[in-house]
């Protein structure tokens, strides 16, 4: 026991000798303090009303206890009070951890919003397509023009690139209904014209960056409106509406093969590099999808078409639909960007899906003008 806690200790000669012996073992001296009652007293603890401030109760258990060694109590202490001497209680055991649930594979897009967008663009498509063919060459410019905006917008945010929207839009539609006016060598004679506007007008600027803003205007005047230009000029054929509907048919076929394979079946990546989703099973699905349409649609869609030319068709989209897809990918991972909008629900913007169907278009174009002529 800690004696300085009950006051100061009783000096030498104070008391008499049989004082001295009959007061070995008692407490410090004190006000009418005996020693016999001493050996039988125990003080008693201090009951607080409840908590001072209504939270830790450190303060009141420390007020509640004396200095000193714990004295033994008999009574079976219940901790209501916060004794010190209360036996901590065992903490309960806790239950096994669960295995955590296999991960489940993931589309990575709300496919609902997906389906129903695609099934819309796809209504106007058809609509525009067999009833005025003019009406289909303005869908098509107007997406072009969306795309550009869409391109150059990711550009100037990320890069710093300032491609000028003005010429290209204006450029890019003319392209288009030049293509559908007068084909091949209309296209080419805008898209030079498209070239040369975007030159002049970056000269209103600064000369700072010109290189880099002009040379990312006729880039993108070339990935977008120029390769448009060639469905088109598929328009322009006889069986035009016909030419379009199997283009894009085996594109979307493409797609859905390589997705559904890929989501199913994918292990071996294709180019993690460039974009690590794309598997070689969904590769080999896009091919087989693309394969069969393509023989289905030249049979019965195309006006002196066979199954065998639908079969190199189909081949060759599902080679240029998943390059364009790869190529628009590796621009989006150099602008650091997940998608190039936000304007489709489930699909991102215009230009993440014109991706795979413009370096498609003139592919598809070439090869049916060596099968069955240009109509």
């Amino acid at each position: 026991m800690n004696d300085s806690s009950w006051g100061a200790p009783p000096q030498a000669g104070c008391w008499g000798p049989s004082e001295q012996g009959s007061a070995q073992g008692a407490g410090p001296a004190g006000p009418a303090y005996d020693a016999h009652d001493a050996q039988h007293t125990r003080p008693m603890p201090i009951v607080p009303d409840g908590p001072a401030h209504g939270g830790d109760q450190d303060d009141d258990r420390g007020a509640a206890r004396l200095s000193g060694p714990p004295v033994r109590d008999d009574t079976p202490s219940t901790g209501s009070y916060g004794n010190p001497s209360q036996k901590p209680q065992e903490p309960m055991p806790s239950a096994a951890p669960q295995p955590a649930p296999a991960p489940k594979k993931s589309a990575g897009r709300d496919l609902g919003a997906a389906i129903g967008v695609g099934v819309g663009l796809g209504a106007v498509i058809v609509a525009s397509l067999f009833i005025v063919k003019a009406v289909f060459v303005g869908v098509v410019a107007v997406a072009v023009v969306v795309g550009l905006w869409e391109l150059t917008s990711r550009l100037d945010e990320r890069k710093g690139i300032k491609a000028p929207l003005v010429p290209l839009a204006v450029g890019g539609a003319a392209m288009v209904v030049a293509g559908y006016v007068r084909g091949a060598e209309g296209a080419w004679v805008a898209m030079a014209l498209t070239a040369l506007a975007v030159l002049v007008w970056r000269m209103t600027e600064p000369p700072e960056g010109y290189l880099k803003d002009v040379t990312a205007g006729v880039f993108a005047a070339f990935y977008v409106p120029f390769l448009a230009t060639f469905v088109a000029m598929m328009l322009t054929a006889d069986d035009g509406p016909r030419r379009v509907l199997t283009f894009l048919l085996l594109t979307v076929v493409s797609d859905t093969g390589a997705y559904a394979i890929g989501w199913r079946f994918g292990k071996n990546k294709l180019a993690p590099r460039i974009s690590p989703g794309k598997t070689r099973e969904g590769l080999v699905g896009a091919v087989v999808f693309a394969m069969v349409g393509g023989a289905l649609c030249l049979q019965f869609l195309i006006e002196d078409g066979t199954w065998w030319q639908g079969l190199i068709i189909g081949l060759a989209v599902a080679a240029t639909a998943t390059l364009g897809d790869l190529g628009e990918s590796m621009i989006k991972r150099d602008l650091g960007i997940k998608d190039m909008g936000t304007l489709l629900p489930g699909h991102g913007g215009i230009m993440d899906r014109l991706d795979s169907l413009l370096p498609t278009a003139p592919v598809v174009w070439l090869l049916l003008v060596i099968f069955v002529g240009s109509g």
